[in-house]
């Protein structure tokens, strides 16, 4: 049988990394193993399914509704309705994160990503990020590419090593950084002020949105401020991952006194 197209070409992850069946899924949920994600086929029902997605949302894990070639396509058998691929990071919780920051002494600076799917920007960006000084990237549970194996290594271990927040929603997390006096700005090329006028100095979070899509419309209204990176040419937009490269570098040139950028203490 042919797949769909959707899923003749995917990132297929190690067989060490999935957990295979409804009963071991539900145990590692309950033993606290960290996993990405779980796929469930539309066709599973009954008690057993229930109870996977009800420890799923209890442990913030994502659930997938998926048809059964989806789950075939991973060419494991016996996979009776249910695959789980495990976790290479450990999500923290947000407000947990704001709180060590803010009682260290330091100035939050998140990275909000919304509706990136390629893996290779999500490492770029986790590892530009990091050299920036970004202590926190924030992403949804869903439409967000998978943080495996190959974003790690594209990231040149970053997503190891700086904080990674999964949360159910965007636009209440938005609310939850402002009620935390953090400002959130989003970038978009439609913007009237340029990126260099923002002040960056105050605690806050920076949103950058799919190069296709751009940043959901729900999420924009909800933001401090949008800003634009000014370009000479009319071209329609730049790679987000060069494009947070340049956002973050003009923050840490507002928040680090000349001269001292060779010598950054670690975040």
């Amino acid at each position: 049988m042919r797949l769909p197209r959707q899923y003749q070409q995917q990132h297929r992850p190690k067989k060490n990394m999935i957990i295979v069946g409804q009963q071991h899924v539900k145990d590692a949920l309950l033993k606290g193993a960290q996993l990405e994600r779980i796929y469930l086929s539309t066709s599973i029902f009954g008690n057993a399914a229930e109870e996977i997605r009800r420890l799923a949302e209890e442990y913030h894990v994502p659930v997938n509704k998926v048809p059964v070639e989806k789950l075939n396509s991973f060419n494991i058998s016996d996979h009776d309705g249910c695959i789980a691929i495990k976790g290479r990071i450990s999500y923290q919780d947000l407000q947990s994160v704001i709180s060590f920051i803010v009682e260290e002494g330091k100035v939050p600076l998140f990275l909000i990503l919304d509706g990136i799917t390629d893996i290779r920007n999500i490492g770029a960006l986790a590892r530009t990020a990091y050299c920036c000084g970004v202590q926190a990237i924030i992403i949804p549970d869903k439409g967000v590419g998978a943080l495996n194996d190959d974003a790690i290594a594209t990231s040149a271990g970053a997503l190891e090593q700086i904080a990674i927040c999964r949360v159910t929603s965007l636009v209440k997390t938005v609310d939850d950084l402002q009620l935390n006096g953090i400002r959130v700005f989003a970038s978009d090329m439609t913007a009237e002020t340029n990126v260099f006028d923002i002040s960056f100095k105050e605690p806050c979070a920076i949103i950058m949105g799919s190069e296709d899509k751009g940043i959901y419309p729900a999420l924009m209204k909800v933001c401090d401020e949008a800003f634009k990176i000014p370009m000479m040419g009319h071209f329609e937009s730049l790679n987000v991952s060069v494009a947070a490269g340049m956002i973050l570098y003009e923050v840490m040139k507002q928040r680090i006194p000349i001269g001292a950028i060779g010598a950054l203490p670690a975040t």
